[in-house]
């Protein structure tokens, strides 16, 4: 990728670049380069290939500022045969930011006999897609988007296929994994943007995932939002081009001065 990456790294210190700013704060880092760097370090340090992220989960309770270096500390809580456990901290200027759990399944085979399961989305390919003219759509060049129904400001079914365009940490090639952590952070704007605009920002990020995308593009199709007294949640099937692959979940929480109202695809 030839685009400005979100982190560049020294040694266990991670640096954001102005690539890594949020939509709330244009000093501030966006939700999704947190959960990634997260998931990052704890592939890095803890992960193999006999096992899968099966989950993933990010508290989010400070909003890091982009001016600041970033250590991810991470702690092996289980290392079993077939389970692994791994916490960890995001700590930008020496203060915690965020923390994550994540659920380290073994592979094997599974069982005799059948479960029912729902079908795989009709949703076209990304390639038969046209790319979209609005540039906002990608948050004027932090991923692609390809709109397949609906979008932000419509009130109705939405889908749309992801894929990101910069490196994470700077001269790393994102693996499936660190992929799809990293565009999880979409499934809140995502399912909780109304006709007026975002109202709601995430304070925490679910994904699982039974097994890793195949492909670079990363289908969201919303199937939840709810919200009572200012706190919703909302959750995205997610899919590659060839089917189902988990789930990413949020919490979110009224903003006060909502997000200026999404343009159309």
């Amino acid at each position: 990728m030839t685009n400005m990456p979100f982190f560049t790294r020294d040694g266990d210190t991670f640096h954001p670049t102005e690539a890594a700013n949020g939509p709330w704060d244009p000093k501030s880092l966006h939700g999704r380069v947190i959960v990634g760097l997260l998931g990052f370090a704890i592939e890095e340090r803890h992960s193999g290939p006999e096992f899968v992220p099966a989950r993933l989960t990010v508290d989010m309770f400070r909003l890091p500022t982009i001016d600041k270096p970033i250590e991810v500390t991470t702690r092996l809580v289980r290392d079993g045969m077939r389970i692994r456990v791994v916490e960890a901290e995001f700590v930008s200027g020496g203060v915690s930011m965020a923390r994550a759990s994540c659920q380290l399944l073994r592979r094997t085979q599974n069982p005799d006999g059948n479960v029912w399961s729902p079908p795989n989305w009709d949703a076209p390919k990304p390639a038969d897609i046209p790319k979209p003219t609005d540039p906002r759509l990608g948050m004027n060049g932090k991923w692609a988007t390809r709109p397949i129904v609906g979008h932000m400001g419509s009130l109705g079914p939405r889908r749309l296929w992801m894929s990101e365009v910069r490196e994470l940490v700077a001269g790393v090639r994102m693996t499936p994994f660190v992929h799809v952590a990293t565009g999880a952070d979409f499934a809140s704007p995502f399912a909780n943007a109304g006709d007026k605009g975002l109202g709601y920002i995430n304070s925490d990020v679910t994904i699982y995932l039974h097994r890793l995308p195949a492909t670079n593009w990363i289908g969201f199709e919303v199937v939840n939002h709810h919200a009572t007294d200012g706190v919703a949640i909302g959750e995205c099937w997610l899919y590659d081009e060839q089917g189902p692959i988990g789930t990413a979940t949020v919490a979110a929480l009224a903003q006060r001065k909502p997000m200026a109202k999404p343009p159309p695809p």
